[in-house]
């Protein structure tokens, strides 16, 4: 292999790529980065075994090959390179790198030691606005929670249909459902639904998350292509290849709520300043108090710490139905305010020991549950 490439656009794909590889003891092939030159392309790859990255630019090849070198190394050594041409070259096993006055070489693995990186390039395939999708997941990528014993809760589901998507998450004590609807009806034929790993999840916002264009999925049934393309090509920029955890997502329509005894709107950034203020006295359990009250038009919030004392505030809102008092964690409450995009929300709620539902005003694309705090 002998390539050279811009010292800004070689740093650009190893700041991108160098993520997903990981400091592995057992299996030290995974702490490295492939850099593979073919055409007029460099490709560099990482995987973990349950996430692969590949990332492409076009370099100027003078001879094709690969090698294989540790990521961290590679990626701190170029960081430190002037914006000028750098020199890639394999000898005796080795990469040679030369940029201005600087000559460095590494030692390379043995690139048939790399994983192979699956291609899915069968079934259907569909594209969607990145900003959009991003946006959206970042809504819900929070909420799910590690279980050995429940790993379909350890990701997000989604749910691909026609006209629209919806990403669920849950760890049992709150629920977010995020619809996305397409401008137009998709070309799907039928719907497609799978569990992501969170990781997964996070990593795609953090890769895709300030890129512009569209995304294309290609859906398989054990893993799920993410790719974006490069500017005024149909040559591939990223591919973010991910295993899919395998179960059923709970029926967690169930437990939404049907109909309110209460229902109150709020400011809320008012709301959320005073839930994370009483969140201050809120002791071990976390526990915020809300006595809601339809005659008064506001709610209460309390909260009392034996160790700093206690904390009491009203936010006047919109309230009908019954008079209510219900205790929730400050830190589910606050998690679903801060993902609402709207100045008011909606606060749903049927009785002491029932869930409550926060919802945009003039929104129906989000939806949060949180359950309460019983025997408060």
């Amino acid at each position: 292999m002998k390539i050279t490439i811009l010292q800004e656009k070689l740093k650009e794909g190893l700041n991108t790529v160098e993520r997903i590889a990981i400091k592995s003891t057992t299996f030290p092939i995974l702490n490295n980065i492939r850099l593979k030159a073919q055409k007029n392309f460099l490709n560099l790859t990482a995987t973990d075994l349950e996430i692969a990255l590949n990332w492409w630019t076009l370099s100027k090849v003078d001879s094709e090959g690969e090698a294989v070198i540790p990521a961290k190394t590679l990626s701190y050594l170029v960081g430190f390179f002037p914006n000028k041409p750098v020199l890639l070259e394999t000898k005796n096993n080795s990469l040679y790198l030369e940029c201005d006055n600087s000559k460095s070489t590494l030692k390379s693995y043995n690139p048939e030691e790399f994983p192979l990186i699956p291609s899915i390039t069968e079934g259907e395939t569909l594209q969607i606005s990145i900003t959009s999708f991003c946006q959206s997941l970042n809504q819900v990528v929070d909420f799910p929670a590690f279980s050995t014993t429940k790993p379909e809760i350890s990701g997000i589901y989604f749910v691909f249909q026609k006209d629209f998507l919806k990403m669920v998450a849950t760890d049992s004590f709150r629920l977010g459902e995020k619809t996305l609807f397409f401008e137009k009806p998709s070309s799907l034929e039928k719907t497609y639904s799978f569990i992501l790993p969170q990781r997964a999840a996070r990593e795609l916002i953090n890769i895709f998350g300030e890129k512009e264009g569209n995304l294309k999925i290609y859906f398989s049934p054990n893993q799920i292509l993410f790719e974006s393309l490069m500017p005024e090509t149909n040559h591939p920029q990223i591919q973010f290849i991910s295993r899919l955890i395998e179960g059923e997502f709970p029926n967690y329509e169930a437990i939404i709520p049907k109909k309110y005894e209460t229902q109150l709107s709020l400011p809320k950034v008012d709301f959320l300043n005073q839930i994370k203020t009483a969140s201050l006295f809120s002791g071990k359990i976390n526990e915020v108090k809300l006595k809601i009250s339809p005659a008064k038009e506001t709610v209460e919030i309390f909260s009392q710490s034996p160790d700093l004392g206690e904390y009491q505030s009203l936010v006047p809102g919109k309230v009908k139905g019954k008079e209510i008092t219900i205790s929730f964690n400050h830190k589910f409450l606050a998690e679903g305010l801060a993902n609402i995009k709207s100045q008011e929300v909606i606060f749903e709620l049927t009785d002491a020991g029932g869930p409550g539902a926060l919802k945009p005003v003039g929104d129906p694309s989000y939806l949060y549950i949180v359950m309460p705090i019983k025997g408060s």
